[in-house]
């Protein structure tokens, strides 16, 4: 009798981000409007009913996990009605389908394009920020990231290579680059890394032979990246982030003394895997943090 093969925690962590609960979407107001913008990759702009060009509103982009689309991640974080409720224009693009139709983002080296030639990711992302901010009035210091798994790992890369464009981002199970000198941002950028305790890649991964820091490591290496103290405190207030888990099980850990104020700060759920039951909540308190963080303003890094 053969002895039985475990999978590896590479493929495990690919099919975890395959799962996504369904959950309803708020409607749209009739006075909001999904804008249309074409060319070689397509993507829709939500525009809330306040918009108004006298007033720069926020932009958040928000990027879904491996095999999944922006639709699905839409119905996951239910965010259009917060962004209609607050006035944000709101993207969630879709990645680049392969020929068995798996959407992926090439965020970094290990995650998750395994395929010849590359697709420019980093690119498509900033000509989206380009385009909207060229058609409408975007406050430049309000430009946020928000990813899943995959999608987290652009998100992170993002800030390593935007830091002058971005002021802050989300990224939900997420990590980085394996060789951590990789990223390099110009200039300090807020940071909110959100890990479940029993996330298959909260130790970290091995992903194409390499392997990618986990929750602790990418939240510290942020840390380090935005010259913050070493030591890192408690929040008083725990969060309801996972409708599973009992009471409020979310710890917030922020980072101190960071350059410029820069804020870089590590939830934990305890008891949540690699995709979390949201909360009612959930999506409101990862806005707010963005919303509370406009692009930190300072010299170079050095």
């Amino acid at each position: 009798m053969s002895a039985m093969r475990h999978p590896s925690r590479q493929s495990v962590f690919l099919v975890a981000c395959a799962i996504f609960l369904s959950v309803f979407v708020g409607a749209t107001p009739s006075n909001a409007a999904d804008v249309s913008f074409g060319g070689a990759r397509p993507f829709k702009l939500f525009v809330p009913s306040t918009y108004n060009t006298a007033f720069p509103a926020p932009l958040i982009i928000a990027l879904h996990g491996y095999n999944q689309s922006g639709s699905k991640f839409e119905k996951y974080l239910n965010l259009t009605p917060i962004a209609e409720a607050k006035g944000i224009l709101y993207v969630h693009p879709d990645g680049t389908a392969d020929k068995k139709g798996v959407r992926f983002w090439n965020a970094t080296p290990e995650c998750c394009d395994i395929h010849t030639p590359k697709v420019d990711d980093n690119k498509y992302l900033m000509s989206i920020i380009d385009q909207v901010s060229k058609s409408y009035s975007v406050d430049p210091d309000r430009i946020y990231i928000i990813g899943h798994s995959n999608g987290g790992f652009m998100a992170n890369t993002m800030a390593c290579l935007h830091a002058d464009r971005i002021a802050a981002v989300v990224s939900m199970a997420g990590g980085g680059y394996a060789k951590t000198s990789m990223c390099k941002p110009t200039s300090p950028i807020n940071i909110l890394e959100i890990w479940g305790t029993k996330d298959v890649t909260f130790t970290g991964n091995h992903m194409m032979g390499k392997f990618v820091p986990g929750a602790v490591k990418t939240a510290a290496i942020w840390g380090a990246l935005d010259h913050c103290s070493k030591n890192k405190y408690v929040l008083a207030e725990k969060l309801d982030m996972d409708s599973k888990q009992k009471g409020s099980e979310t710890t917030q850990y922020q980072y101190t003394e960071c350059a410029d104020n820069a804020d870089v700060q590590f939830w934990t759920i305890a008891g949540a895997e690699h995709v979390p039951n949201l909360s009612k909540d959930f999506t409101a308190n990862i806005v707010d943090f963005l919303l509370a963080h406009p692009k930190v303003t300072s010299a170079q890094l050095q």
